[in-house]
C-alpha cells in the first residue's frame, strides 16, 4: 500500500507559523523573521518531493541556518560599523543570541531545534543526520553551557573572581 504524502499547500501554514515562529525567537525582529521564513519554505517546496515525510523539521532546520547565517552578517556588519542601539530591542533576547554564539555550532543547532522550535529528539535528531543519543548529549552540554552564561553573578561571587 502506497504512503500518502502531505500536500505543500495543506502544510504550508503549520509550516510557516512554526519557521517564523523560530525566526523570531532566534532574531527579535518580524520583518526578517518573515523574510526568512518563505525563503526556508521555499527551500523546502523546491525538495517536497524529497522531504514531505519529514518537512516539518526540514524546514526549521533550513531557518535555523538561515537565521544562524544572518546573526553572524550582523555581527561582522557591527565589528565594520556599529549598530545603533534599538529601542525594539529585548535586553534577554540580546543576551540569549550572545549566548547562543558561545556554543559550539552543532550544540547551537541542536538546542534551537530541540528547545527553541519544540522538535523532539527524534526529529532532531533525523533533521540533523544523527543519533537520539547524540542529541541528548548535545542538548545537555548546551543548555549547561547557557545557564553558566545567562545566570547572573552575585556581587558575593564577583569579589572571589
Amino acid at each position: 500500500m502506497e504512503q500518502i504524502r502531505p500536500d505543500f499547500e495543506t502544510e504550508f501554514p503549520e509550516l510557516h507559523r512554526r519557521a517564523y515562529d523560530t525566526a523570531f525567537v532566534i532574531l527579535g525582529q518580524r520583518t526578517e523573521a518573515e523574510d526568512l521564513a518563505l525563503e526556508a519554505l521555499a527551500r523546502t517546496y523546491l525538495r517536497w518531493d524529497k522531504v514531505a515525510d519529514y518537512a516539518t523539521p526540514f524546514a526549521l532546520r533550513v531557518v535555523t541556518n538561515l537565521a544562524i547565517d544572518s546573526l553572524r552578517r550582523e555581527k561582522l556588519a557591527r565589528r565594520i560599523l556599529p549598530r545603533p542601539e534599538s529601542a525594539e530591542e529585548n535586553p534577554d533576547r540580546v543576551d540569549l543570541q550572545r549566548a547562543l554564539f558561545e556554543l559550539p555550532r552543532r550544540q547551537r543547532r541542536v538546542v534551537v531545534l530541540r528547545y527553541v522550535c519544540d522538535l523532539p529528539e527524534s526529529e532532531v535528531a533525523a533533521a540533523l543526520g544523527c543519533s537520539v543519543g547524540t542529541v541528548k548529549s548535545h542538548a545537555s552540554r548546551g543548555l549547561a553551557t547557557l545557564r553558566r552564561l545567562l545566570t547572573p553573578v552575585r556581587e558575593t561571587e564577583k569579589e572571589f573572581r
